[in-house]
This record gives structure tokens, C-alpha cells and sequence, in this order.
């Protein structure tokens, strides 16, 4: 079932782009805002417990509905459930479409929806310098597509019966980190409390994406250029980074290294930058195509057993 339900997921995600709005979750919003204000009230605790606390309690409904499916009506209901749960998971936005977006922006020479566009995969500000501002997108494109699609399959195949809670409770913590990331930047916090949670819910959400991410990465020489993406695997790690930081870094250099682009002769920066954005997302493509393969053959494998 859970095969089925990623293959229907999967194609959702790369068609039904007119309905991706439905994933943004606002709702949600007044949710986590309320439990940032209860975890003021238990200043005395650390501030990942009350993170952990607010995804688990994000993530109860899917496991309280799994449980009460069970095996009725031959796992349909469970399929059903699978499918829907992949689609609010998977994104928040197409990472296909934000790639197009951005290289329409740059081809039409519209400044400020390229910046705009280019924020949008950065998630940050990005350079004003055109060439920076390049290489940022295409490193963007490879942490995105970890955490907007491998990492969420990943928790899905992973926690088997408990799929579907497995992806919704990665998505979770993303949308705590989000969230936290935006309420801190608000500059509201008068005792540092929104910082210490902003800390907090980065740190969850690296936890989860630690063994995505590498299994990403690895994907990435396989699915690329290996010689270069591996030099760039084996390169120095920054001795400070946090944990979500080193993930981030180890995807952006891997994912960039095997790419192996070449300058071209002649070649200006908007086309350049096309086709830079253009060949990660090919990249990021291809290795949809290797992860799918390789989770049918598991699969077949384990009902051959």
C-alpha cells in the first residue's frame, strides 16, 4: 500500500500544481503561535522539550487516525489516508515550479522577481551580486529537494506501517522551524524565549534531516557527476556548524559537485544562471526517478519474502 500511495503522491506533486496553495497550512499557524505562548509559561524548561511537545502534538491526529484504520475494508481507508498525507507533506511548494518561476524571472530581466523568486528557494536574502546570487539558487535547489520531497519519502518508507506518520511528522517539524524562524525575526521577543524555541525547533528539524540528507547527497553523486561530488563530499566541514548547518552544507557542495557545469563561451549570466538552475533541477529529477525505482524494488523484494 504504502508503494501505491508514494506513486500516487509522487504524481500529485508534479501535476496537480494548480492546488499546491492548499499546502501552505495557515490555519496552522494559530496553532503553533499558541503553543510558542503555553512554552513561555514553562520558562524552566528546555526549550527542544517544548518544541518536541508541539510536533508531537502536531503529529497525534495522523497516528490516533492510523490506529483507528487498521485493516479495514482491505487498507483502503489506509491508503486513502497515506495519499492525502503525502500531499500536505511533500512541498510546501513544487520545487519544479519555483525553479521555473525563477528562471522566467531572470529570462524576462525582471530584477525584483528575480530576487523575489530566488528568496523564495534560498528561504533568506540572497546577493545583490548577480554571479553570488547564481551560485546561492543552485545550491538552494539541493537542500530544498532534500527537505521539501527525500526527506519526507524517506521517514515515510522508513517508519513502514507508520508511514504516513512518519512524513507528517518531519513536515511538522518543518512547520514549527518555520514558524519559529519567522517569530523571532519579529523582534517581539523581550526575553529571549522566541530565539531559545527558534534554536530549538532548527535543531528537531536537523536531527530528522541528518540521514536524509546523506542519503540524498549520496544520490546525488550516483545520480550526477560521482568523482566531483565526491571530492566535494570529502571536502573540509566547518567545525561550528550546527547540525542542520553541516546537513545543509554537505547537500549544497555534493549536489553542486555533481553538476561538474563548465563555463561556455559566450555565455551572459542570465543564461548562465538558466541553465545552472535549469541542470539542478534535472538533477534533483533523475534522482526522483533512481529513489522511486530502488523503493519498488524493496518493496517487490519484501513481498517476495
Amino acid at each position: 500500500m504504502n508503494l501505491i500511495a508514494l506513486l500516487i503522491g509522487l504524481a500529485i506533486e508534479r501535476l496537480a500544481t494548480q492546488i499546491f496553495h492548499w499546502r501552505r497550512m495557515r490555519w496552522l499557524d494559530r496553532l503553533i503561535d499558541s503553543g510558542f505562548a503555553r512554552a513561555k509559561r514553562f520558562a524552566n524548561w528546555p526549550a527542544i522539550l517544548s518544541v518536541i511537545v508541539i510536533v508531537l502534538l502536531l503529529a497525534l491526529p495522523v497516528l490516533i487516525v492510523i490506529i483507528a484504520l487498521g485493516d479495514s475494508l482491505l487498507g483502503f481507508p489506509y491508503l486513502f489516508l497515506a495519499i492525502i498525507v503525502l500531499f500536505f507533506s511533500l512541498g510546501p511548494n513544487d520545487i519544479g515550479e519555483d525553479v521555473s518561476e525563477y528562471c522566467a524571472a531572470l529570462e524576462a530581466g525582471d530584477e525584483e522577481r528575480i530576487q523575489q523568486t530566488a528568496k523564495t528557494l534560498v528561504e533568506s536574502d540572497v546577493p545583490s551580486d548577480p554571479l553570488e546570487r547564481i551560485h546561492c539558487v543552485e545550491s538552494a535547489v539541493f537542500i530544498q529537494a532534500n527537505n521539501r520531497l527525500f526527506a519526507v519519502i524517506f521517514w515515510f518508507v522508513a517508519l513502514g506501517p507508520l508511514g504516513p506518520l512518519g512524513a507528517w511528522l518531519y513536515r511538522a517539524t518543518d512547520l514549527v522551524r518555520r514558524r519559529a524562524v519567522f517569530a523571532a525575526a519579529r523582534g517581539e521577543d523581550d526575553d529571549g524565549n522566541l530565539e531559545a524555541l527558534r534554536d530549538a525547533a532548527v535543531t528537531v528539524h536537523g536531527w530528522l534531516a541528518w540521514l536524509p540528507a546523506r542519503l540524498t547527497a549520496l544520490g546525488y553523486a550516483i545520480a550526477g557527476h560521482f568523482d566531483a561530488a565526491f571530492a566535494a563530499w570529502r571536502a573540509p566541514r566547518e567545525p561550528d556548524a550546527t547540525v542542520s548547518e553541516a546537513s545543509e552544507n554537505l547537500l549544497a557542495r555534493v549536489g553542486v559537485g555533481a553538476l561538474a557545469l563548465h563555463e561556455q563561451p559566450g555565455e551572459d549570466l542570465t543564461e548562465r544562471g538558466v541553465r545552472g538552475a535549469a541542470a539542478a533541477n534535472k538533477l534533483v529529477f533523475r534522482l526522483l526517478i533512481v529513489w522511486a525505482v530502488i523503493i519498488a524494488a524493496m518493496t517487490l523484494y519484501g513481498w517476495s519474502m
